[in-house]
């Protein structure tokens, strides 16, 4: 049985200078609901805009991972979202004074610590899981990743070590993840970079946060490791952090040999189109909905609404829903009867009745009804036919008071054939 979902009891608070920008940041991270994923806001910029911690909005930046949504830009948050991982924790909000989270020492450990003292709540979902049936490669340069199927329950990590200084005597580091292992195994290797690589880096403004206490650095004889294998076992917490852009536990056993986060990015893209191919591109999480399930939230009824299922939703952040088309469908004798096509302006309803549903999730908006206010960068790719499953896909960009907006698109078979940004009013039913 896989295991549930879990947040904080409590919110905590944690502030700390930025490993690259050296700018001192403060982490607020508090509960969330079940489903909502972890969500990082800049609550330093206008309006607060959010991103969420999925390989969808991972953008490339030298030494670090970052995520990019709108204006919302988050950097250096992957031994945090490790440590969510190691701890098996899945909905929380972090909200952030600044770019970079908190550098701590260089280390999870006291992240993990922090979390502990909060205390980890169970919630009533089931964590999402994806079990890897079948190997999947990636090599960049000289980095390769390979993501094996496993016979254990779990993941397990492995990192085969490549640079000469901190090479240990059998030249791998191999874990199974959990929490217990996680704090004990990973969670307080530090940073690290080779001698040879200080004065290049400061050259390129990064490190600006960087100190002896936080950063181990290889080659230099006075710098001393915390554990053995530190800079390996940095290494694996590194891609525990990337891997949970996934959105699902992986059960799997990956081998690392000189990879970096772009790497990492790349063989967990590569895990989530192998995700969405199961059940012919439409996996059913635990967290979507039937149509009972929309019917009790949306006011819509035949021959209108227009969604079947719900099969990812999070928080009310984002939904992925599914509209079955057939040669039933009360519009086809009627429009264009010889060659049957499903008006584009009832693929853009579709999308606007996925996103009010998404938004009614919102307790703020409960007994409210998502009114469709306008459309704008409205485009029909291409045509959707009797036989086609539409993929509709909706995210919220923006909330401000009783005014939100979406970004929506749809596809059949992975292919574009519609797209806008919908704004929405919430008025009272």
């Amino acid at each position: 049985m896989n295991r549930k979902q879990r947040t904080l009891k409590t919110a905590v608070e944690l502030v700390g200078v930025g490993l690259h920008s050296g700018e001192t940041v403060k982490a607020r991270i508090l509960p969330a609901p079940v489903d909502y994923g972890i969500e990082f806001v800049r609550t330093d910029l206008p309006e607060a805009p959010p991103v969420g911690a999925h390989i969808r909005y991972y953008s490339e930046k030298q030494r670090r991972s970052r995520l990019a949504h709108e204006d919302a830009v988050v950097e250096t948050m992957e031994h945090f979202l490790a440590t969510c991982e190691g701890l098996g924790i899945d909905n929380l909000r972090v909200e952030l004074n600044g770019i970079e989270f908190p550098g701590a020492d260089g280390s999870a450990a006291p992240i993990a610590q922090l979390l502990e003292q909060s205390g980890l709540v169970e919630q009533n979902e089931e964590a999402r899981v994806f079990r890897l049936k079948e190997p999947i490669y990636v090599r960049d340069g000289d980095a390769t990743l390979v993501a094996l199927p496993s016979e254990k329950e779990g993941l397990t990590l492995q990192y085969v070590a490549s640079f000469d200084d901190a090479q240990s005597e059998s030249g791998t580091v191999q874990i199974d993840v959990t929490p217990e292992s996680f704090v004990r195994e990973i969670a307080s290797a530090r940073t690290f970079c080779l001698a040879s690589e200080v004065e290049p880096l400061k050259a390129a403004g990064l490190g600006k946060g960087a100190t002896r206490e936080n950063t181990l650095v290889v080659g230099d004889p006075e710098s001393v490791p915390r554990m053995p294998d530190e800079a390996i076992r940095h290494k694996l917490l590194d891609l525990l952090g990337d891997l949970s852009l996934l959105g699902a536990d992986l059960h799997a056993h990956v081998i690392a040999t000189r990879s970096g986060h772009r790497t990492n990015a790349k063989l967990v893209e590569k895990l989530l189109d192998r995700m969405q191919e199961e059940q012919g591109g439409t996996l059913r999480r635990e967290s979507g909905m039937d149509i009972r399930e929309i019917l009790e939230m949306l006011p819509h009824r035949y021959p209108f609404l227009l969604i079947d299922r719900v099969i990812e939703v999070q928080g009310f952040q984002r939904a992925v829903g599914i509209k079955n088309v057939t040669i039933n469908e009360p519009f086809f004798p009627g429009h264009f009867p010889d060659m049957p096509l499903m008006p584009g302006v009832l693929q853009l309803e579709a999308m606007a009745q996925l996103a009010g549903m998404l938004l009614l999730r919102k307790l703020e908006y409960s007994g409210k009804l998502a009114v469709l206010w306008s459309m704008d960068k409205v485009k029909l790719r291409g045509s959707v036919t009797p036989g086609d499953q539409l993929r509709l896909e909706v995210e919220t960009m923006r909330i401000k008071g009783e005014t939100v907006q979406v970004r929506a698109k749809g596809s059949v078979a992975g292919r574009p054939v519609c797209e806008a940004v919908l704004m929405f009013t919430m008025i009272d039913a």
